[in-house]
């Protein structure tokens, strides 16, 4: 007799079981559009360069972190392809060296960075972290320094 309940305890446990991880499942399952935020779609750099081409070759997608501290000047530079620069924190106000054109980017804030145009950024009172993305191609470098400079990083 012992042995029947024990089965029958046995078999509601089970059953119990199973509709929970069906409920679980149901939950974990749902299935729903995300919300779409644009931060930057552009055809032409900050300075109002045109992007003109993609590099040819396989394409790489390069992502950084970059950490400047405050009150400094990046070395002049340039990239080879196009990239986007989102602030994560702090403020970045971008110098082009040839027009003397500046912008400042503040954190949440998203820009299409120059091609072949010497440029660099500068930080205020605080760090600014930003986040990175290049379209390039292996072997290429994503900063190069104008001549007599340092690397950007």
């Amino acid at each position: 007799m012992i042995s029947k309940y024990r089965t029958i305890g046995i078999v509601a446990m089970l059953v119990a079981a199973s509709f929970a991880a069906i409920l679980a499942q149901d939950a974990a399952t749902h299935v729903a559009s995300g919300q779409r935020e644009i931060l930057l779609q552009a055809n032409q750099s900050w300075n109002g360069k045109p992007y003109t081409h993609y590099p040819t070759g396989q394409p790489q997608l390069t992502t950084i972190r970059l950490t400047i501290a405050p009150h400094t000047a990046l070395p002049w530079h340039t990239h080879p392809f196009p990239n986007v620069v989102y602030v994560l924190s702090g403020t970045l106000t971008l110098h082009d060296r040839a027009s003397g054109k500046t912008l400042v980017v503040h954190q949440g804030q998203a820009v299409g960075e120059s091609v072949d145009a010497v440029h660099r950024g500068e930080t205020g009172d605080e760090p600014a972290v930003l986040l990175i993305t290049y379209a390039g191609t292996p072997g290429v470098p994503t900063s190069v320094p104008a001549k007599g400079e340092k690397a950007e990083y």
